[in-house]
């Protein structure tokens, strides 16, 4: 029997910063509105000549450094994007390539915010089952290119960016990694959060475009409860099944999408601000990007350490949803 182990982690974002007071400029809207609706400040954006696997291939190349892997160690790449390069090949195949890594399996998984959850959930199935020793996952997204620069309810959420995480096996004797996972989803409320046309639904066209269906559309209100109750009941479904009380949690990683849901979510489960992990007001919302980013930065700036039991919960389009626990 085998356990898999999170073994290094890496983190890319942009180099443009675009403020609320840069959005005050393009659209109706100003810092303050920002700031107490959603406690985002500041977010990333990607340079003309970078794609979402441009992005990964940075935090993937920093993950593999600090795992101590070797190109030729790697055994599968999962990528979880709602933007990938193309509609195919599959990003996971572009950042494969772009590192050299000479015989990795390669394939996309879109869950929307939750894709890091779900590709952390596949990684450690392949892994315990003996099937592979080290896989790369990766969430990466370059939202700005799907966001309506005219919107003003949605303009002000998204950034750039990318996380990303080397899955190794360990002994089943280890007591670092991955303890469960709980995933869920709701096909009922798709057109809450998403994008209207450029698949095979609804295939672009003049029609399309002129109507800006190729961009995100949000109901913000609707998501928002729906967000605050299945990321709670995700939390509260994992923890009672491996029978962890929430004090045992040292930290919270939650999706970076709002600050009132993160913070809704905490005053549910009864934890104190100083264990969540927070910092969407640097890069607001990068979708399947959040949760890596979030956790790299953790662990960075000493947050958790060897042996801290860590949640990580998401919520995204779909709608999907999804908690992990792990012990670093």
């Amino acid at each position: 029997m085998y356990k898999a182990i999170i073994k290094g982690m890496g983190m890319y974002v942009p180099e443009k910063v675009l403020t609320n007071h840069d959005l005050e400029k393009m659209v109706e809207t100003n810092d303050e509105w920002i700031t107490t609706r959603t406690g985002i400040k500041e977010r990333r954006i990607a340079a003309p000549n970078e794609s979402t696997s441009d992005l990964a291939t940075r935090a993937a190349r920093q993950a593999m450094e600090k795992a101590g892997v070797k190109p030729e160690d790697i055994d599968m790449v999962i990528v979880a994007t709602i933007t990938p390069d193309y509609i195919f090949p599959a990003t996971a195949a572009l950042v494969q390539n772009a590192l050299g890594l000479p015989h990795a399996g390669t394939v996309d998984i879109e869950a929307a915010c939750s894709g890091f959850i779900y590709a952390l959930s596949m990684a450690n199935a392949y892994v315990v089952s003996g099937m592979y020793k080290n896989i790369l996952v990766i969430g990466a997204e370059t939202l700005s290119r799907i966001t309506d620069w005219t919107d003003r309810t949605t303009c002000i959420l998204f950034g750039d960016g990318a996380g990303a995480a080397v899955v190794s096996r360990t002994e089943a004797t280890d007591t670092s990694g991955f303890i469960g996972f709980s995933l869920g989803g709701d096909g009922s409320y798709a057109d809450l959060l998403w994008v209207p046309a450029g698949g095979s639904k609804n295939p672009a066209s003049h029609e399309t475009v002129d109507n800006r269906l190729h961009y995100m559309k949000m109901n913000g209100n609707a998501t928002f409860k729906v967000a605050v109750r299945t990321m709670a009941e995700a939390l509260e479904s994992i923890l009672k099944e491996h029978h962890i009380d929430p004090g045992e949690v040292k930290l919270i990683v939650p999706h970076q999408a709002n600050l009132r849901i993160i913070s809704a979510i905490a005053e549910r489960l009864g934890i104190g601000e100083e264990r969540v992990m927070v910092n969407l007001q640097k890069y607001g919302n990068t979708s399947s990007a959040t949760i890596p980013m979030a956790l790299y930065e953790a662990i960075e700036e000493g947050r958790v350490k060897k042996g801290d039991l860590v949640a990580m919960v998401a919520f995204g389009g779909g709608f999907t949803w999804g908690a992990g626990l792990l012990r670093l």
